[in-house]
């Protein structure tokens, strides 16, 4: 199969196509399996992803087991806290919800992980309180501004967090925030390759972002996902 099928553009030489927030069904709102998952990452050329399941490890664990040689598996957890969302990545172990900001974040560092603010911009989401996102930011517990996120309800947002990146200094990157095999890939990273959390960053500060935000029928996916893990239940 041409892992490029489907893509326009190619990275430069040597540099990864990377999809920096994506998650499986393990986190309940979404219906990618982890072999469904590494299918449409293939589809898509993507050579990393970073797997973040709502405040579980789980799938990702499953994906990085299952993938093959040639795609790199980041495990993170996209961590609901008590100001809303944090992405870490690079964990070693899962991280409980409900917990401040500050300390959702130094676990997170406590492990090697790196710690970013997801869709910050986004209104309609769970972004990161201000006020909490400016205290990481402070107290050099943020690590990096999600700048583009697939699934954005405007474009606008996308622009405001890519902003709000340049003007703290701090590296961006994008991800699909895929839950459904067709939004995976729609919004990704050009970076140069890396081996660990610290060479991710430096890679970040020459990275390039990519892709548009999915199409507004991915977001009842997640309506049918709920609606069948209910129905399992049941």
């Amino acid at each position: 199969m041409d892992r490029r099928k489907g893509e326009t553009g190619t990275p430069p030489n040597g540099w990864l196509r990377a999809d920096l927030h994506m998650h499986t069904d393990a986190s309940g709102d979404s219906l990618l399996s982890p072999i469904r998952l590494l299918r449409a990452c293939q589809k898509r050329g993507l050579d990393c992803v970073a797997v973040t399941d709502h405040n579980r490890l789980d799938g990702a664990r499953a994906v990085a087991a299952l993938a093959p040689p040639d795609l790199m598996v980041i495990l993170g957890e996209e961590v609901m806290t008590a100001q809303g969302e944090l992405l870490g990545l690079f964990l070693q172990h899962e991280i409980p919800p409900g917990g401040d900001p500050l300390e959702v974040a130094r676990q997170i560092r406590s492990q090697g992980g790196l710690v970013g603010a997801p869709h910050p911009c986004d209104v309609t989401r769970h972004q990161l309180l201000p006020e909490a996102l400016n205290a990481l930011h402070r107290t050099g517990l943020l690590d990096f501004i999600e700048g583009r996120n697939g699934r954005a309800t405007r474009n606008r947002y996308n622009q405001r967090a890519e902003e709000l990146g340049r003007r703290l200094g701090l590296p961006l990157t994008a991800g699909s925030d895929a839950h459904s095999a067709g939004e995976v890939g729609r919004c990704y990273t050009w970076m140069p390759p890396f081996d660990g959390p610290r060479s991710f960053l430096e890679a970040l500060r020459q990275a390039e972002l990519h892709g548009q935000r999915s199409r507004l029928w991915s977001k009842f996916s997640s309506i049918w996902a709920r609606l069948r893990r209910l129905r399992r239940r049941g």
